[in-house]
């Protein structure tokens, strides 16, 4: 029974997505509104620069950050001695 729910459920969401791939038309971006004024498009190293390498960059300049502001002590625990039988 579950196979027949999951098989229902991936259905109606993939349903769902065409439905709306459907319904958003593309053809809408090429008509101006008023007061639209769009700039100079991004190159293609301008994009990866700010889409894929800023990010990154981003994220280690923080892990960084964390790493070396942490103040926690490393907390080593001891064996425990073995009981005399």
């Amino acid at each position: 029974m579950d196979k027949k729910n999951a098989l229902r459920a991936g259905a109606l969401a993939a349903g769902t997505a065409l439905m709306m791939l459907l319904m958003t038309s593309p053809a809408l971006a090429l008509t101006r509104d008023d007061g639209d004024d769009p700039g100079p498009g991004l190159s293609v190293v301008e994009t990866l620069g700010w889409f894929v390498v800023a990010p990154i960059a981003l994220f280690l300049l923080i892990t960084g950050a964390v790493m070396v502001l942490d103040r926690s002590t490393v907390r080593h625990t001891k064996p425990k001695a073995k009981a005399q039988a």
